[in-house]
């Protein structure tokens, strides 16, 4: 943002930071001074472009690239003319391809592509859907009113709210007052004790805070549970399930079955397993001590 600035007088945000940009129709900037400097004799050009301007086509600047505010502008133009919906199309292929040509379209003004073609474009398609372009007007106008209408009672309803929840609190507040004096006075005149004038008080109040409880209006959350509503907790029921339990694993074997342990040994095979392993090694490890002393 430090590095915005007018290209004419070469004043910054850094050095002025209320300066105000204008962008213009071509997508170049200039301060509001210059802009009323350069209109004095009622009409200018741009100093970048030399594009004819007007004062009017004048826009605050709104994003820190001025080629997104010269975008905006364009986009809002196109739309006013491209404006046909899913419903007047044949099929969703065709409403996506009609889609793709206003971002062409768009792309094309913004980045000064081929901008005697697509105007051209643009023309021959206003002029070929002339009847549907006024229809879809004439339909958005009657949603922005349509829309207009429910945000205004809304914001009637909302202010309507507003005035009966501060009635109600001021008569809640007169309520309080008029119990606290009443109590004061008691204590002046009577000669009851004042810890049963106390206790009295104390009861008649909290009958007033339950009638206010009800009068007040209920506040649901999104989960459905009103305000002050007493939920009861339910115990989450405890699922019992069996241990586990191993399950030896079948291999089937595409073969002859093996043979036992003895049956091998008399056949004249030895299987040797950890524990035969650890008798053989004892001896040798005994007799190989013997031979060393």
């Amino acid at each position: 943002m430090d590095d915005q600035g007018c290209p004419r007088c070469k004043t910054t945000k850094y050095r002025n930071p209320s300066l105000k940009l204008m962008v213009n129709v071509c997508g170049h900037t200039l301060c509001e001074s210059c802009v009323d400097l350069l209109f004095v004799r009622g009409s200018g050009t741009c100093q970048e472009c030399n594009t004819p301007l007007r004062k009017s086509n004048f826009r605050v600047q709104l994003f820190e690239d001025p080629t997104i505010d010269k975008e905006v502008e364009i986009r809002k133009k196109i739309l006013k003319i491209y404006n046909k919906r899913e419903e007047d199309f044949p099929s969703l292929r065709e409403y996506n391809d009609f889609l793709e040509e206003i971002e062409e379209i768009v792309f094309n003004l913004t980045n000064n592509v081929d901008l005697d073609d697509t105007k051209k474009k643009m023309e021959y398609y206003q002029k070929l859907n002339k009847d549907t372009i006024q229809r879809n007007k004439i339909k958005m106008t009657r949603e922005q009113e349509e829309l207009e209408e429910s945000l205004e009672l809304e914001r009637h309803e909302n202010e309507q709210r507003r005035i009966h929840l501060q009635k109600e609190e001021h008569l809640q507040q007169m309520m309080k007052r008029k119990n606290k004096q009443e109590l004061l006075d008691q204590l002046e005149t009577s000669h009851l004790p004042a810890s049963i004038l106390l206790a009295q008080h104390k009861g008649k109040t909290t009958q007033i805070e339950v009638q206010i409880e009800k009068t007040r209006p209920a506040v649901t959350f999104s989960t459905g549970i009103k305000m002050g509503q007493h939920v009861s907790s339910v115990p989450v029921s405890k699922l019992e399930e069996t241990l586990y339990r191993y399950q030896p694993v079948n291999i089937e074997m595409y073969g002859p079955p093996v043979p036992e342990i003895e049956v091998l040994s008399r056949m004249g095979i030895h299987i040797y397993t950890s524990e035969s392993r650890q008798k053989i090694s004892a001896p040798s490890n005994l007799q190989s001590r013997r031979n060393g002393l």
